[in-house]
């Protein structure tokens, strides 16, 4: 479509040159003006060079032709062209900032937290041994949830690091550990979803569980995955609950993030008393 434009400009151009052969009608600069800006909005929105070569059709109109391609078409077009690569360069600018930034604070988190939560869970096993029996179990969910956190905070750490981490617990298994902590879910399953929102799938029912096990323990957790035309969605919703305080809302940020860069979408709201979120996940590389 753009070439055609460009071609079209062009053409137009060639034309308006068999009429300056002997002088300059006034009306000509009517017509060089939208050229003129054409072209450059056609340069700024132009990805490759190729298109360069339609301006070869001026030699149709002769010297004038050549000239009036070259002022009214080809040098808006090269400077749209320029002013494409300069915003090209300052968004990578943006991103590699972006990249850096956020591997910096994987390694603050990493070194911080991850140490401090390996010292809690190696106490809680040191606890777990040496307390009488009746305390024992208590000590070992205490070593269990330290060790969860970590994992969770390496898989975190991935992420800030544009990574991707697996999906090592299927989504049956983290419902049914879920159920087993006393919440209740209603969970299902429509279409078999690939390898590529695995993850994504994975940490987006993670932290609907979390969530409705953080604020609203006693409500029914309805859970619901579907794959349909190339695209996973994930629903969740659940009462809304008590909640103390603000919140922090770094899980669902992280989360965000998390869909961002599997290429999808990720809505919440609180609407009737109801906390629901829904994320969107396209399937890559599929049409």
């Amino acid at each position: 479509m753009k070439i055609v434009a460009l071609a079209a400009c062009v053409a137009a151009a060639v034309a308006v040159s068999f009429f300056m052969q002997a002088n300059v009608p006034p009306w000509t600069v009517v017509v060089w003006v939208p050229l003129f800006v054409i072209s450059f909005l056609l340069g700024r929105r132009t990805a490759s060079w190729w298109p360069a070569s339609v301006f070869a059709a001026g030699v149709l109109g002769g010297l004038m032709g050549l000239f009036l391609v070259g002022l009214a078409v080809a040098l808006p077009w090269f400077l749209g062209r320029v002013g494409h690569q300069q915003a090209a360069l300052a968004a990578a600018g943006v991103e590699a900032a972006h990249l850096r930034e956020r591997t910096r604070i994987a390694h603050e988190v990493h070194d911080t937290l991850g140490h401090e939560l390996s010292l809690i869970a190696l106490q809680a096993g040191a606890m777990e041994m040496n307390l009488p029996a009746e305390h024992q179990a208590a000590a070992a969910q205490l070593r269990v949830a330290a060790s969860a956190a970590t994992e969770r905070l390496a898989d975190l750490v991935f992420l800030l690091r544009d990574g991707d981490p697996p999906a090592v617990v299927e989504l049956r298994d983290l419902v049914d550990r879920a159920v087993a902590s006393g919440l209740q879910v209603e969970f299902t399953v429509e279409g078999g979803f690939p390898s590529t929102v695995e993850s994504a799938v994975h940490r987006v029912v993670q932290e609907a569980l979390t969530n409705a096990a953080k604020h609203a323990p006693k409500s029914v957790v309805v859970l619901r995955v579907t794959t349909a035309d190339a695209t996973t969605v994930v629903e969740a919703s659940n009462d809304l609950g008590l909640r103390r305080g603000a919140g922090s809302r770094l899980g669902l940020i992280a989360l965000r993030e998390r869909v961002r860069l599997a290429g999808g979408t990720l809505r919440t709201s609180r609407d009737d008393g109801r906390f629901e979120l829904v994320a969107t996940l396209p399937h890559a590389g599929d049409s």
